[in-house]
């Protein structure tokens, strides 16, 4: 299939597809005779873990660094203790603990905000 079906296949633009391949994200697709990019149900798959690890907070460097691996994850039953893994491991401690920082800063930043101007009873979502 061409680009603009794969990316809609996927749940994306054709514009996200080139630039997770400029990125490394995505190996080069094979191309057409007239240089078109040729797309399968397997590049597909893989667009997709692209964009749920993107949408879970990984960055497009710590996807990129993996980008070897996901092949792993394309099963039902993603083999955790397979070659690989332990740095994919250590690719989402960094991401989880950077979320962690974020979401204490972000704490004390309200913190600071509601005592500064008094409004401490405020629901969160």
């Amino acid at each position: 299939m061409r680009i603009g079906d794969a990316a809609a296949a996927a749940g994306t633009t054709p514009r996200a597809l080139r630039f997770y391949e400029q990125r490394g994200l995505l190996p080069p697709p094979p191309r057409t005779a007239s240089g078109q990019r040729e797309y399968g149900p397997r590049e597909v798959a893989r667009i997709r873990i692209v964009r749920e690890l993107l949408s879970l907070g990984l960055t497009v460097e710590d996807v990129r660094s993996r980008a070897d691996r996901l092949h792993l994850l394309e099963g039902d039953d993603p083999p955790y203790d397979a070659p690989g893994c332990a740095e994919g491991r250590g690719v989402v401690g960094r991401r989880l603990a950077a979320l962690d920082e974020e979401i204490a800063r972000l704490t004390r930043l309200r913190e600071r905000l509601a005592t500064r101007t008094g409004v401490q009873d405020t629901v969160a979502p």
